[in-house]
């Protein structure tokens, strides 16, 4: 068996200067790279969904600040203006902690450039390692997470959690790219994920492209699938997750949470430790954001609801931590979360501890 077998997909990239994002608005009918070179250009692009997924977004907004100092060289004023860059970039999304981890992160390499020349270089040599540890990370979450799935069940999905949410493999779709090459998953269900359609567009998109079998549902039918018995867990990802377990993800998961508690069916989030806000008490504090109207009240730019009719469209939910049966990182697995042994993973991965193998 080849390892990997099923990694295909990387939606960002960044050569000779420029930051180039696969357009996952575009997807599945064109697969189009955007070509980026500001980083204003850049926070608009992730306030409009060309690349969406909390670690796809974090590694984004770090290229954006490297372009930020590309242009901002030969000014007095650079530092300024690379700061004002970067204020763009934090006020693109607000619930993806990830945006604000690479920020913070990027902030620290061109504080300690003593010119444009130099925060150009680290910037660029903290982007691309933040890339290359996504991936990395994401492939040990995966056998982490696959090592939990007995084998012979089917999954169930929601959102996008694959190669296009993050640097490469995925974090929840990462978790089943890993099960499927082993051998312990049948089959994929993955939700349409109103009202972008991410499950129908870009899951349903990668899991075809890489050879593994996908059947999308309606999000009204996941009751009666998961009553049926022929899934054994629902595998989601996460935009946020509090420091007692509680977890921000896709609008829709925290339905799921409850009817997979319901049928006796277990419920894993997979993220990344960068994932986890610890000066986040619990998921009351979580900043949820509010999309357009027009997102729900139209389909592809036409109007399908009745006219005067209004729309309620949070893009996110939170779903309590006593619902998640576990959390999985790149540091290991912790199941039934709660803040004792989330706050262990993180001293363990600071004490830079050997990673657990699934």
């Amino acid at each position: 068996m080849t390892e990997h077998r099923s990694d295909t997909i990387r939606p960002i990239r960044f050569e000779d200067g420029n930051l180039y994002l696969l357009d996952q608005r575009l997807l599945p009918g064109e697969a189009v790279r955007q070509c980026y070179t500001d980083a204003g250009e850049v926070a608009t692009a992730i306030r409009d969904m060309v690349v969406r997924g909390a670690p796809a977004i974090g590694i984004t907004a770090a290229f954006g600040v490297v372009l930020a100092c590309q242009k901002a060289r030969g000014r007095d004023d650079w530092r300024e203006r690379v700061a004002a860059d970067m204020d763009r970039l934090r006020a693109s999304r607000p619930t993806a902690v990830n945006l604000f981890w690479a920020l913070d992160r990027m902030a620290r390499e061109v504080d300690g450039a003593p010119d444009p020349e130099a925060a150009i270089e680290a910037t660029t040599t903290a982007a691309r390692q933040m890339l290359d540890d996504d991936i990395a990370g994401n492939r040990r979450m995966g056998r982490h997470g696959a090592s939990l799935i007995e084998p012979g069940q089917a999954v169930l999905t929601h959102c996008n959690t694959g190669s296009l949410a993050t640097g490469g493999y995925g974090t929840a779709l990462g978790v089943i790219r890993a099960a499927w090459d082993e051998g312990r998953v049948t089959e994929v269900f993955a939700d349409e994920t109103r009202p972008w359609l991410q499950g129908s567009r870009l899951t349903a998109w990668e899991l075809v492209h890489d050879g593994i079998p996908v059947q999308l549902l309606c999000e009204g039918a996941a009751a009666s699938l998961l009553r049926s018995g022929r899934v054994g867990w629902v595998i989601v990802g996460s935009d946020r997750i509090a420091a007692n377990g509680d977890v921000a993800n896709k609008i829709g998961t925290y339905g799921l949470a409850l009817l997979a508690r319901a049928h006796g069916v277990r419920f894993m989030v997979a993220a990344p430790l960068s994932t986890i806000d610890f000066d986040m008490p619990d998921g009351e504090g979580i900043p949820i954001e509010q999309r357009a109207e027009d997102e729900v009240l139209a389909l592809a730019g036409k109007r399908v609801a009745a006219d005067g009719a209004r729309a309620y469209n949070p893009a996110f939910d939170v779903t309590p931590a006593h619902l998640v049966d576990a959390i999985v990182t790149e540091h290991g697995v912790v199941e039934a979360p709660d803040r004792d042994n989330l706050a262990a993973l993180r001293r363990k991965a600071v004490a830079g501890e050997p990673v657990v193998e699934g």
